[in-house]
Parts: structure tokens; C-alpha cells; sequence
């Protein structure tokens, strides 16, 4: 069997796709076939940018991928079953989610309120776990099983200091993970964990600025990377796209560690 990721068909719910990963993985799942993409972010101008460079690779591939963007705060419940809401009312099923949507905020364990804590969960657990909770239904009447990615970290094993509620919040995304996949499995509907590391993205380089790192911050981190460099978006959505395919029909519950530190703590230098 050729290992080679095929979406054409499938429709997938890609939050936080108006930039950085998120927004690669949208691009990559129109290259690779797929049927219809809901892209969500909270800027209106960049979403329907994306859409309209998802629909032209659709073109482009043969495949005409239709685009549509929901213009969504995960941290309104209500916002996140509008966006399945949508998918249902547009394409009439879903066949896969990738909770995408994150912010790695700085706060350690002396500065973190209350407020800190509430949002950096709600974001990072209550909604995939609210949009788990409204594609299963879906995927379930519709008979075919389906995929769900969760983005982590490898944050969620420990962390450093100063990502306290971000690194809790990527530890009970685990358990959601392991537990939703335990409960879905007897429909074929497959839940995965993505623990990825330090990541290149628009977002990144704002916090790296908004915490005193110089402009050069990226040439600095790429220069202590044991592999050479840190990753980038497309350094991971090819294992996204995998995990969404009918390749991976066979495996569930997986927690993947996707970068290049062990596990065990940053880079050594």
C-alpha cells in the first residue's frame, strides 16, 4: 500500500486557519482533493482572502474545492456550534476537524489571573471539546466515520515556566483526545493528538516582539535547533492531512510527538 494522503471528497473544519498553520493546512487540503473547507479566524478580510486562495488551488487541481468562511471567536460556545452549523447547511455532513486555533500567551505561575486561566482553557480544551461534541453527531448520521486532529504541544509534558496555563490546557487536550476516541471508535470516527514544538508563524513572531525578543529572534532560534532550524507550518500539515485520510483508518487515540526536543526540555543551547 503507496502511503499517500487523499481528501478528495471529504469535507474538513479547519479553526484558526486565516494564518499560520492553520491556514497552510487549509491550503494543503485543496491541493490534496478536498470537497468543501470551513475556515474559521476572527478577521473577516482574512478569511475571504483565504477562501478565495483555496478556491483558485481548487481550480488550479481539478478538484474545484469550495471554501467558506465562518467568522468565529471560540470563546463563545454558541460561536462554535455556528461554525458546524454551517458546515452542516453548506455541505450537509463533515468528514473531518482539526482544532488549530491556539495562542501560546506568556504567563507563569507569579502573574497568572484568573482571567489568564479561564481563556487560555476555554480556547485550548472547552472548544475543541465543544466542537468534538457537535461533528460527531454528524459524522455518525452520515455512517462513514471521520477523523478529529487536536493540535497540541509538547509543551503539555511539563513546559517551560512561563506557559503555565497553556501547558495545562495542552495536558487535558491530551485526555480529551484519548477519552473522545474511546467513545467514538465504535462509529469509526477517529481522534488524534498532535504535539507539536516550536513553530514559525505570524502569531509567534508577535509574542516573541511583545516579549523583548529582537527582530532577529528567528535566525537566533533556527541557529539552537538541534535539526538546523525550528519548524514551520508545512513541516506539519503533511502529518495533518495523513491523520484526516483514509490512510490512517486503522489507528486512533495517538498521541504523536511532532518535533525534534525529545520530549525531555528546550533545545541545549
Amino acid at each position: 500500500m503507496a502511503l499517500h494522503a487523499d481528501l478528495v471528497g471529504k469535507v474538513i473544519i479547519v479553526t484558526g486557519s486565516t494564518s499560520g498553520t492553520g491556514r497552510a493546512l487549509a491550503y494543503r487540503c485543496a491541493e490534496l482533493g478536498a470537497k468543501g473547507i470551513i475556515v474559521t479566524g476572527r478577521d473577516a478580510q482574512r478569511g475571504e482572502d483565504t477562501v478565495d486562495a483555496i478556491e483558485a488551488i481548487g481550480r488550479k487541481t481539478g478538484h474545484n474545492t469550495d471554501a467558506v468562511f465562518v467568522k468565529a471567536d471560540l470563546l463563545d460556545p454558541d460561536q462554535c456550534k455556528t461554525i458546524v452549523d454551517v458546515c452542516e447547511k453548506k455541505f450537509g455532513t463533515v468528514d473531518g476537524l482539526v482544532n488549530v486555533a491556539g495562542r501560546g500567551t506568556r504567563h507563569s505561575l507569579e502573574d497568572t489571573t484568573v482571567e489568564d486561566w479561564d481563556t487560555t482553557l476555554n480556547l485550548h480544551v472547552r472548544a475543541p471539546f465543544l466542537l468534538t461534541q457537535a461533528v460527531a453527531p454528524l459524522m455518525q448520521k452520515a455512517g462513514q466515520g471521520g477523523s478529529i486532529v487536536n493540535i497540541g504541544s509538547t509543551a503539555a509534558h511539563g513546559g517551560a515556566p512561563i506557559l503555565l496555563p497553556y501547558t495545562v490546557a495542552k495536558a487535558g487536550l491530551m485526555m480529551l483526545t484519548r477519552n473522545t476516541a474511546q467513545a467514538l471508535r465504535k462509529d469509526r470516527i477517529r481522534v488524534y493528538c498532535l504535539n507539536i514544538g516550536w513553530t514559525a508563524t505570524e502569531q509567534e513572531h508577535i509574542v516573541q516582539l511583545e516579549t523583548g525578543q529582537p527582530e532577529n529572534w528567528l535566525e537566533l532560534a533556527d541557529a539552537s535547533a538541534p535539526l538546523g532550524r525550528i519548524m514551520r507550518p508545512d513541516d506539519i500539515t503533511p502529518m495533518i492531512t495523513y491523520l484526516l485520510s483514509d490512510q490512517a483508518k486503522m489507528i486512533t487515540g495517538s498521541i504523536i510527538e511532532w518535533d525534534q526536543t525529545m520530549i525531555l526540555g528546550p533545545y541545549d543551547s
